[in-house]
């Protein structure tokens, strides 16, 4: 199995998990102050708990060169000790064609990810150097979790047909788009209805749901929307509420496998409900 669709269900099903990690170093937060060795404690505390890790680039950049090489060797070490999770890199790019080309060689080539979220706010067909990349997952940033993503995102399209909200407007583009079957979207915990809105314009696509834990975001309410008729096709992110679960240096990785194994389970006990367990 290569391609990011069968990367991702195939060690979903052997972890049994959903969960996807976000690591969003802060330095304010941290137990530890080096950014690659908290990286490496929660990534060897919960590998085999996860089924992504997903380093959030703003996260690094603000640190500069020093946050750079933080997440480089973050990336070697998530290699070394968890090839087979998938490796996503949430940075939301997106420009015209011609930008998108070094985007995509940058997060896919150079960094070697196995995934990137991007925007679309240039148009579906500024991200075909993205979608050329068959066998990495381009996860399209569809609604957001933030207070005023209606601003923009609820706007109504009129496609010829019945007006509709952009988001699901933009779903529907993107499942129509995923003829190498590795596109994505995401749709924050916070919204669940528009979650369920998505996922009816785009099966069989993977959706990314942000906002789980600090941003409040409701797990039930959000996994039942969004898991697909197959495969769950479903991540489940948490950044704070596992990496932070601890700010002391005696336990922070301990708490952060905890968090991540709560999480795995209640998402798991959702499963089972819905007569879908591992």
């Amino acid at each position: 199995m290569t391609g990011f669709r069968e990367r991702l269900e195939s060690i979903s099903r052997a972890n049994k998990s959903l969960v996807c990690i976000g690591l969003d170093p802060d330095p304010n937060l941290m137990a530890v102050p080096d950014v690659a060795d908290f990286n490496r404690a929660i990534v060897d505390a919960t590998a085999d708990l996860v089924c992504a890790f997903k380093p959030n680039f703003p996260f690094y950049e603000a640190l500069g060169m020093p946050g750079l090489r933080a997440l480089e060797q973050t990336v070697e070490h998530i290699r070394s000790v968890a090839p087979d999770v998938v490796l996503l890199a949430d940075g939301k790019r997106g420009d015209i064609g011609s930008t998108n080309e070094k985007y995509a060689q940058a997060l896919f080539t150079t960094w070697g990810f196995d995934a990137a979220t991007v925007n679309a706010y240039a148009g579906i067909e500024s991200l075909d150097p993205f979608f050329e990349y068959a066998d990495k997952g381009i996860i399209i940033w569809c609604r957001s979790s933030n207070p005023g993503a209606g601003d923009i995102q609820d706007i109504r399209v009129n496609d010829g047909s019945e007006g509709q909200p952009m988001y699901e407007w933009l779903a529907a583009q993107a499942a129509e788009r995923n003829t190498h079957g590795n596109i994505g979207l995401v749709v924050g915990a916070t919204y669940p209805e528009q979650l369920s809105a998505v996922r009816g314009r785009s099966p069989g696509l993977p959706i990314l749901i942000p906002g789980i834990g600090a941003q409040g975001g409701a797990l039930e309410e959000s996994l039942t929307a969004g898991l697909d008729s197959g495969a769950p096709n479903v991540l489940i992110s948490s950044s704070r509420g596992i990496t932070y679960a601890s700010r002391d240096e005696s336990d922070f990785a301990e708490m952060a496998r905890t968090a991540a194994s709560t999480l795995r389970d209640q998402i798991n006990e959702v499963l089972a409900a819905e007569g879908r367990p591992w």
